[in-house]
């Protein structure tokens, strides 16, 4: 399996991104007979092409043929879904719409055009990588690194200016008012004229952009309700809970399965799986909309996102820490011992019931906090996680490392050593196993 540097992985972030504007470009400038600039940014990028493109770069390298196409079909289309909700909730207009296609969802995904994604990415996974990475390396280095970080630069600059110039007007129209009083005349209308350009632009390149009002989160009624919907405070309290309850039923069934009682947790402090706390905040955030779906619909989803998502972690865990955390190879239906066909079942089974079941207890439950208690322990969590999670990166490369035979020299090394060592470690981890 290629490990990529970040240096190779921004160029192809670029190099896509590039290639998705011109491709969407010229479509629209094709279909509305006038050029129109199709980015996201002002820039000739479209990123979520560049996202994308990584993403199956790293994760899909080991597959070909059948699977590669369908995995590809798969990280294509949660990613349009993903940014599709992203672009409304965040400028309040939809800029594509699939309903009027034939098996569709809700308009921001349908299959023809997944399956359109789905060969791109087979082409770019099979081939195209390859290539530019082998061209990348007949340029001038010094030259190269140059060019790549005035484009991160740019793009970040680009980023951030649209979004807040797109969204500050329309959300905060007070600001705007006090913000003309304050400033000098020359500046507000220099950044009016932006706004207009920005404005004007992305209405050009989408003129079917529509106007949208999104809500996920129920009006509250008389007291102010903590965590209502599903926003940040109700996701990270959703991922701690998935997080515990996932490590305790992954050791309960390993009992039950193996007949031996064996550490599930995937960090040093605690028993917390973070592949399952993941996996609930982030199919909550997807599906809540569609929590009210049929258990069919809930089960089919469950089982391809389960399938996709787990799949990733494997060759994620793989890459940064040089360990394989589980092995399916001796299940039947399996895909090179990440996944296997029943415990794909399992995910979609998981989600039905999750959403069924647990998630409007659990919702009841975390909305119960009172407001400023709930929020200090959201952040108390976060901190708490947050330096968990470190703590366990460092010592899974420095356990990798003396695999290896790397000696401690940082003090990063040293400590690790000290008090994580391979004795530890292998009580926290003990399915870890070095890959073939």
């Amino acid at each position: 399996m290629h490990q990529f540097t970040g240096y190779e992985l921004l160029w192809l972030f670029f190099i896509y991104s590039f290639g998705g504007w011109i491709l969407e470009t010229v479509l629209a400038t094709w279909k509305q007979r006038k050029f129109a600039n199709r980015g996201l940014v002002n820039g000739p990028f479209c990123v979520i092409y560049g996202i994308t493109a990584v993403c199956m770069a790293i994760g899909l390298q080991e597959l070909d043929g059948f699977w590669l196409f369908i995995f590809a079909v798969l990280y294509a289309t949660i990613a349009e879904w993903i940014s599709g909700h992203l672009i409304e909730k965040a400028f309040k207009e939809r800029w594509w719409d699939y309903s009027e296609r034939h098996w569709n969802l809700d308009g921001y995904i349908c299959l023809t055009a997944s399956l359109m994604w789905g060969v791109f990415g087979f082409i770019t996974v099979r081939w195209t990588n390859y290539l530019l990475l082998k061209l990348i390396l007949f340029l001038p280095g010094i030259l190269m690194k140059v060019i790549l970080l005035v484009l991160a630069g740019v793009l970040v600059i680009d980023i951030l200016g649209s979004f807040l110039l797109l969204t500050g007007k329309s959300s905060h129209p007070e600001r705007w008012e006090a913000a003309e009083h304050s400033l000098g005349r020359v500046e507000s209308k220099l950044r009016a004229k932006i706004v207009r350009f920005v404005d004007r632009r992305i209405h050009k390149a989408y003129p079917k952009a529509k106007k949208t009002q999104v809500s996920d989160i129920p009006q509250q009624t008389g007291t102010k309700c903590f965590a209502a919907g599903c926003g940040f405070y109700k996701i990270v309290s959703l991922f701690m809970i998935g997080a515990f309850l996932g490590d305790i039923t992954e050791t309960i069934f390993c009992r039950v399965r193996a007949g031996v009682w064996m550490s599930r947790s995937s960090v040093v402090w605690g028993p917390f799986s973070i592949v399952w706390g993941l996996a609930i905040a982030l199919v909550s955030w997807m599906l809540y909309q569609y929590r009210n779906r049929s258990d069919r619909f809930l089960f089919l989803t469950g089982t391809l996102l389960g399938g996709a998502y787990e799949y990733l972690c494997s060759v994620f865990t793989e890459l940064v820490f040089g360990k394989v955390f589980w092995d399916y190879s001796k299940i039947p239906f399996n895909l090179g011992g990440r996944i296997n066909l029943l415990y794909c079942f399992f995910w979609g089974f998981a989600a039905v019931v999750w959403f069924k079941a647990f998630l409007p207890k659990t919702e009841k439950l975390i909305e119960m906090l009172p407001v400023k208690a709930g929020k200090v322990i959201v952040w108390l969590l976060v901190v708490f996680m947050s330096c968990n999670i470190a703590v366990s990166c460092m010592a899974l490369v420095r356990y990798d490392e003396r695999s290896k035979g790397v000696e401690a020299v940082s003090e990063w090394q040293k400590w690790s050593d000290t008090h994580y060592d391979d004795v530890r470690l292998q009580k926290i981890y003990p399915n870890a196993i070095v890959p073939k």
